[in-house]
């Protein structure tokens, strides 16, 4: 099944940010499809003009795969007024590195924050069908000010939350053992957060790390071992339930990722919505970084039971030469479907992308009925297609196409707060469970859909950030399953 992603980000100078053999061609996945039904009619796949034939001699050299790569980018790549006419590959000791090299104008004009790079296939193919990821199981996230570190969120079937790790646990100090233990504090004196997250090993099967932690007050120290598993995108203890708020009841849903198996995980959340009869919304996306459009798309569909199928969903636009790839996506209303006349987005600097997609197709039907929860979100209205070197196992994830909802409102580089018509501050607070009406996003939530009156988010990119002092710890170097779930080990 062909994809079309908006993926997440990547970590870069501290803070989060989005950042072949030669000789085939690149396959680009654009069409897109929901559980097998299509949201729109599938445009046929690209095919990239032929690789150069040096490429072709060379196989996997590092030449070869970048020659490959920039081809593909003079090709496909959004903004091609940015890229230089001229860059000697061999300046370069990656592919990654010459890519950054290509894409540093666009970077400057905060266009593409790292967000056109080289991946694995199997990798990416493994985590887009079922979040698959090697890790201890936990989102981190970390106190820039005060230099600590604290599990945000913990998933089920994963080795941390049976060692006793959940939201709210602080790591105190990290080692290989008991006898190497480093306090977090004098890791981030010796090189940030990047030492922080180094100190927790790479992201491979047996991995064992000794943690000193502290949950609810008690110190203890584990030893935990990272293990594959798979990442549930809707979460089994909070994810999906109807609460009951001063007599209303309110249908809150989590959604971690835009991966394959939200489909049927959503599809659940929202008929027990529609048997209780809700019409008021929290979509809580607040560390979400994106992933797959056709799961944005469903859950859109599912908030608009209302919707004509003649109704603008969103717009897929492409650079000029390639706008035979463009589409149109309308509502499809599915059986679980629901029309809610009020709904709040919970969202951080750590919402980006399918996230943000999601929200803003809201924005021209409902206008300052749905809301912006929480802070300013990560600001990315483009996506990547596919273009592959499978001999090499390498995967261009290349800025192709930008998305605008059905009032053509795109170009939120800056976060959504210049687009939403409501939006209300909040903290993120770590010490209760998401979903819980004590938890500061999730009060604000339960306050705005029923009609109670708050402070807005303050515009500009610096509210972003500094609204929060909690930023999700991501290493230079993330995963797949990093970019798209940030802060994740």
């Amino acid at each position: 099944m062909k994809q079309r992603v908006l993926t997440g980000m990547v970590a870069m100078c501290g803070v989060l940010s989005g950042c072949g053999s030669g000789g085939g061609s690149g396959t680009a996945s654009v069409a897109t499809t929901t559980g097998g039904t299509p949201t729109s009619s599938p445009t046929p796949t690209p095919t990239p003009t032929p690789t150069p034939t040096s490429s072709t001699a060379s196989g996997c050299s590092l030449r070869a795969r970048q020659d490959w790569a920039a081809a593909q980018m003079r090709e496909w790549y959004l903004f091609p007024e940015t890229l230089p006419t001229m860059l000697n590959p061999g300046a370069y000791s990656s592919v990654q590195d010459y890519i950054d090299a290509l894409t540093a104008t666009a970077r400057a004009q905060g266009k593409d924050r790292y967000f056109t790079y080289l991946t694995s296939i199997a990798e990416e193919n493994a985590y887009y069908a079922s979040g698959s990821s090697a890790g201890f199981g936990v989102r981190l996230g970390y106190d820039s000010s005060a230099s600590r570190a604290f599990v945000i969120e913990a998933f089920e079937n994963a080795p941390a939350l049976a060692a006793g790790l959940d939201r709210g646990t602080e790591i105190t100090a990290i080692g290989t053992s008991a006898s190497t233990l480093v306090p977090v504090g004098q890791l981030f004196a010796q090189g940030g957060a990047q030492a922080v997250s180094d100190a927790l090993g790479p992201n491979t099967v047996g991995t064992t790390r000794t943690l000193s932690v502290v949950t609810a007050g008690v110190a203890k120290t584990v030893t935990v071992s990272k293990t594959d598993y798979a990442l549930t995108p809707v979460s089994s203890r909070y994810g999906a339930k109807v609460l009951t708020d001063n007599g209303i009841k309110v249908g809150y849903v989590n959604l971690r990722t835009f991966i394959s198996t939200a489909d049927p995980a959503l599809r659940d959340a929202f008929a027990k919505f529609k048997a209780a009869g809700i019409t008021r919304v929290i979509v809580d996306v607040r560390y979400n970084g994106g992933g797959l459009i056709s799961i944005s798309e469903l859950f859109d569909n599912l908030l608009g039971a209302q919707r004509s199928t003649s109704d603008v969903l969103n717009y897929t636009v492409f650079r000029p030469e390639k706008s035979s790839n463009n589409q149109t996506a309308f509502f499809a209303p599915q059986p679980q479907s629901i029309a809610p006349t009020k709904i709040a987005f919970i969202g951080t600097y750590g919402t980006a992308s399918a996230s943000e997609l999601t929200l803003n197709a809201q924005i021209p039907y409902l206008h300052a009925n749905v809301g912006l929860i929480g802070t300013n979100t990560y600001g990315k209205p483009v996506g990547q297609i596919a273009l592959d070197n499978a001999a090499c196992d390498d995967r261009l994830r290349v800025i192709a196409l930008k998305t605008q909802n059905a009032a053509r409102q795109g170009d939120y580089y800056n976060g959504l707060i210049g687009t939403v018509e409501a939006s209300c501050q909040a903290a993120d607070d770590i010490f209760f469970p998401m979903g819980d009406p004590r938890e500061a996003s999730t009060r604000s939530a339960l306050d705005f859909v029923e009609g109670k009156s708050c402070t807005p988010i303050a515009a500009g990119v610096a509210s972003a950030g500094a609204s929060s002092k909690r930023i999700l710890l991501t290493p230079d170097n993330p995963s797949t399953a990093q970019r798209e779930t940030p802060g994740l080990y």
